[in-house]
């Protein structure tokens, strides 16, 4: 089930939606918003602020999906800014989008979308990406502006505080922990073997329970360090694999991991900017 609506009056899409969708809390509203739940004229649109004219067609759908590159055109595709400037600018990715082409694949990705989204005539935005998130993770990607401001950034991510999401199967026993386990990865099965080796690197993850419901837990996991598939890697080693994890769990519609919240030093001026992801409808709905 979805709603359709027709703007009789010009306006801005968040205000319409308020206005038309009487019930529904404002939460709500932004929830499908962010979650690209909100088509105009067909087009995905996650920004609160769009414009609306007067005989657009506003459709509301009932659930948020899984981004799907192979079914969508990159030219109208929206996707959310979270902060913008001349240095930085950082999105809310959607769990299904690569973050940026890799050798094997060179399919749309967030980069891709992000500089076609940002490019106006024949000036074409260049960016470089800070970091990367999984591709079935959700949540606060940063991209630079220039290579001088990622090398500049990446010289102290080492301060970042990561914070994410993540719904796994099982209650941890204790609830709240520290996984100090090293990590290696194997390149035939691209996946991350846990434990001592020559070859493994040190990770460091902490989690803290924030909710059980029905033999599902959703957890918010701080990285002390970065490695490739760490939290996946070690939630599943300690027996709770992240749900839909096809890699180290069960597949599912929808991976459990959400990227919430990225603080860094801003290296220009020293100060400290956070920036934050809401916990996206889907993931909840995993806790049911």
């Amino acid at each position: 089930m979805s709603d359709r609506l027709r703007v009789n009056e010009a306006s801005s899409l968040l205000i319409f939606l308020n206005a038309k969708l009487q019930g529904w809390s404002k939460k709500k509203i932004k929830q499908r918003l962010q979650l690209g739940c909100v088509m105009v004229n067909g087009d995905s649109v996650v920004k609160h602020d769009h414009p609306l004219n007067v005989g657009d067609d506003v459709e509301v759908l009932a659930q948020g999906k899984r981004f799907d590159a192979s079914k969508t055109q990159s030219a109208r595709v929206k996707l959310e800014i979270l902060f913008s400037d001349r240095d930085l600018i950082v999105i809310n990715k959607p769990a299904g989008l690569l973050s940026v082409a890799t050798a094997q694949e060179n399919k749309m990705t967030a980069l891709a979308i992000l500089r076609n989204q940002l490019s106006t005539g024949k000036k074409t935005v260049k960016l470089w990406p800070v970091h990367r998130l999984d591709r079935d993770t959700s949540g606060v990607l940063m991209f630079a502006t220039s290579a001088e401001m990622r090398e500049a950034v990446n010289a102290k991510w080492s301060e970042a505080e990561k914070v994410y999401l993540a719904v796994v199967d099982g209650v941890p026993e204790p609830a709240s922990g520290t996984i100090d386990q090293p990590l290696r990865i194997d390149d035939k099965q691209y996946k991350m073997h846990v434990g001592a080796h020559t070859d493994a690197k040190k990770a460091i993850t902490h989690f803290s329970t924030v909710r059980t419901v029905n033999q599902r837990s959703l957890l918010e996991v701080k990285l002390e360090t970065g490695r490739q598939h760490q939290i996946r890697a070690h939630l599943s080693w300690l027996g709770y694999p992240v749900v839909g994890d096809s890699r180290y769990g069960i597949e599912g519609d929808r991976m459990g991991l959400h990227a919430q919240r990225l603080s860094i030093t801003r290296p220009t001026t020293g100060e400290r900017l956070t920036f934050e992801a809401p916990m996206p409808t889907d993931l909840i709905t995993l806790l049911r």
